[in-house]
């Protein structure tokens, strides 16, 4: 999947957390807390997931500003405000890292399939496939699918591909139907990631909608 023109929602800050201004957070109510303190009470897990989403927020950054030969795990852990060994902590490598951005795309683009509470998953999978196109997200499948020289990386978009394209088909009404929208769905992204100023999205979205 693929690019539209604006993208700036990941970009993240180049210093280092420690010199950012610190929110103070309440726990179950009571007083409020020093944030470090805070961090100390939070459920096991938590922290590591919020750096290992901020090691990828500027790994994606990275892309966008200066292509895959800008991606090192030097430059990723600078512009993290980390270590290097604080990197290799959560991603063992260049290929690691690039996997695993990749698999966070697919995670979030489940979750806005989920969110569209529709029906049928084809009418979900359509409306989400739209909203990633308006709302500029191709711009994120397009930096970091292109940073993957080895194809292998893209297994996990490739097994994405095909349970999207699979998933709950013999249970629509018409089945067939249900797998050219999805198809569709794949034509428009791929349009809208190498010419988007010849779509009337809105237009061309009600039409599919209509075929369901």
């Amino acid at each position: 999947m693929g690019v539209v023109e604006a993208w700036s929602r990941y970009a993240v800050p180049t210093a280092p957390p420690d010199s950012l201004p610190q929110p103070t957070k309440r726990i179950r109510g009571s007083a409020t807390l020093h944030p470090r303190i805070w961090l100390l009470n939070r459920p096991a897990g938590t922290v590591t997931a919020m750096r290992r989403d901020e090691l990828l927020d500027a790994a994606e950054c990275l892309l966008e500003d200066q292509g895959s030969q800008g991606l090192t795990l030097a430059a990723v852990a600078e512009r993290a405000g980390v270590s290097k060994g604080g990197l290799l902590y959560h991603f063992s490598g260049k290929e690691a890292l690039i996997k695993a951005m990749i698999e966070r795309l697919i995670g979030e683009f489940d979750a806005m399939i989920e969110a569209q509470h529709e029906s049928t998953y084809t009418r979900a999978y359509l409306k989400a496939t739209f909203e990633a196109i308006e709302t500029g997200r191709l711009r994120r499948w397009a930096v970091v699918t292109g940073a993957a020289g080895d194809p292998a990386l893209l297994a996990p978009l490739r097994e994405a591909m095909a349970r999207w394209h699979r998933h709950g088909l013999d249970d629509e009404p018409h089945p067939q139907t249900s797998q050219i929208v999805r198809l569709a769905c794949e034509g428009v992204w791929e349009v809208a990631t190498h010419c988007p100023a010849i779509v009337d999205y809105g237009a061309v979205r009600q039409g599919l909608l209509a075929l369901l």
